[in-house]
């Protein structure tokens, strides 16, 4: 096992892990403490977080078993291989966040929710974990969704032998596709498990996959991966967000609808596509989903104060 640490010097703008971890916005890490999604109002922690993170094409060519920690003004890490290029990709520590602030439109809620959760980054997670991950998130509740990531990958998932524990990894395509519905309802994935094993099938087959997605338009992408069973635009847009890199994508779900009904009244179109549309305008274009993030954040953990 390697150990080290990433300064936080070498970033550009604040950082803030547990915020980018616990928003909301990834389900396929874990705190060895048991308290994960413990609540929707959480920020500046030195908790340990987990994943075993799959081949990234241009990052890198095996799986690797990592943990990460925020302490003093330093990432630290222990990994079965080096992870700083993975943390580097996952954690988009490569955005200038300063920047992304300042590119945001005048606005006092806005400017509310930047300063409530300053350093929360948007984060880059493997296409495939990621589609799986919000095709479950369908009226659940973030533990809820986040108990089935864990489930799958504990179920079915290969092991890693990560400093004297044998740690899951998220099951590959085939692995998920090779189950019975019956047995992904058994974790209680409900009405979700034949998505989930109808998708599988499709990238395991060869016949789609998510990461296909990058390069398109925005739109054109979007409308790509609705082809998945259980993908409407609001789980595409989350893909799109937090795989991706469509950083202007904007989900439409409950917690920003109620938000243009009582912030961005004009933005109601009367259908997502042209709704989702006038919002990224009024939220600023190129990073609108960066500043949908924190909306989101901050009015479902905090309350619009």
């Amino acid at each position: 096992m390697e150990t080290g640490a990433i300064p936080l010097s070498e970033i550009a703008g604040p950082f803030d892990l547990q915020a980018t971890l616990e928003s909301g916005q990834s389900y396929l890490w874990d705190r060895p403490d048991g308290r994960m999604y413990e609540s929707m109002d959480v920020r500046g922690g030195d908790a340990w977080y987990r994943t075993v993170v799959p081949p990234i094409e241009g990052v890198s060519e095996e799986s690797i078993a990592v943990r990460v920690r925020q302490r003093d003004d330093e990432l630290e890490w222990a990994a079965t291989g080096d992870p700083v290029p993975v943390l580097r990709h996952l954690l988009r520590l490569d955005d200038d966040l300063d920047a992304i602030y300042a590119a945001a439109p005048d606005d006092d809620l806005f400017e509310r929710a930047f300063d409530a959760y300053r350093g929360m980054r948007l984060v880059r997670d493997p296409p495939f974990p990621c589609l799986v991950s919000f095709i479950c998130s369908a009226q659940m509740r973030v533990s809820r969704i986040h108990g089935m990531q864990m489930s799958l990958a504990d179920a079915f998932g290969d092991r890693h032998a990560f400093d004297g524990e044998a740690v899951a990894a998220f099951p590959t395509p085939a692995q998920l596709a090779a189950r019975e519905e019956s047995e992904l309802r058994d974790l209680k994935l409900g009405y979700r498990a034949p998505y989930v094993r109808k998708t599988a099938a499709m990238v395991a087959e060869g016949e789609a996959h998510p990461r296909e997605a990058a390069g398109l338009d925005y739109e054109d992408a979007r409308e790509y991966l609705t082809q998945f069973v259980g993908v409407g635009d609001k789980v595409a847009d989350c893909v799109l967000l937090f795989s991706l890199g469509y950083l202007q994508a904007v989900p439409l779900d409950t917690w920003i609808r109620s938000a243009i009904a009582e912030h961005f009244p004009e933005c109601d179109r009367g259908n997502y596509a042209e709704t989702s549309r006038a919002l990224r305008d009024r939220l600023g274009g190129e990073y609108a989903g960066y500043v949908q993030t924190y909306l989101f954040y901050y009015l479902r953990a905090r309350g619009d104060e």
